[in-house]
């Protein structure tokens, strides 16, 4: 496994070690205590979640406040999608900033992301499963979010805005500068 801090404090770019053979590959996707000695941290995952999308399907920028903020490491299990992260930690340096990587079922990558940070991503292909580990249980009277298409964010989706799939919730998300910070 090797382990790259991203270009925003606390949030890392995971690659597991992949075994291939002719038999196909085998990777361990994720051991507790290899993850917080590599990591310096104590996380205790305690929930895991997964979706299944269609290419154009945008789901965020949620994260959650307060006491029920949520660390996540998330991966794709099958298919590509364009995940993207905002820093929402006023006291950050990084504060307001983003970052984004391709997540696919080829490259294995996996992203953890630390609690204070809005996340989303966008679907790239048809039938692309999405998995995340949550540290914190969801709690719906602490979720929050920023609008996809923030004009101070200034996001690249890479895929033309005319092919987003998106929820009625996500559709009235704030922007950046009304949202609340972790």
């Amino acid at each position: 496994m090797t382990i790259e801090e991203s270009k925003l404090k606390g949030c890392y770019i995971i690659q597991p070690s992949i075994f291939k053979d002719n038999r196909g590959y085998f990777i361990e996707s994720f051991n507790q205590q290899t993850f917080n000695e590599k990591l310096g941290l104590d996380i205790q995952f305690v929930q895991d979640n997964e979706s299944k999308s269609s290419r154009g399907v945008l789901r965020g920028l949620h994260y959650q406040k307060g006491k029920y903020s949520q660390a996540k490491l998330v991966r794709v299990i099958k298919g590509r999608v364009w995940d993207v992260v905002v820093d929402m930690r006023r006291e950050s340096d990084t504060f307001g900033k983003h970052f984004s990587i391709e997540l696919t079922e080829e490259n294995k990558t996996q992203l953890f992301i630390p609690k204070g940070f809005a996340h989303g991503f966008i679907v790239l292909e048809d039938n692309t499963i999405f998995s995340y580990k949550c540290d914190e249980f969801y709690n719906k009277a602490s979720e929050t979010g920023i609008i996809f298409n923030d004009k101070y964010l200034n996001i690249n989706w890479f895929l033309p805005e005319s092919d987003f799939i998106l929820s009625e919730k996500d559709l009235i998300l704030p922007n950046f500068k009304d949202a609340e910070t972790c």
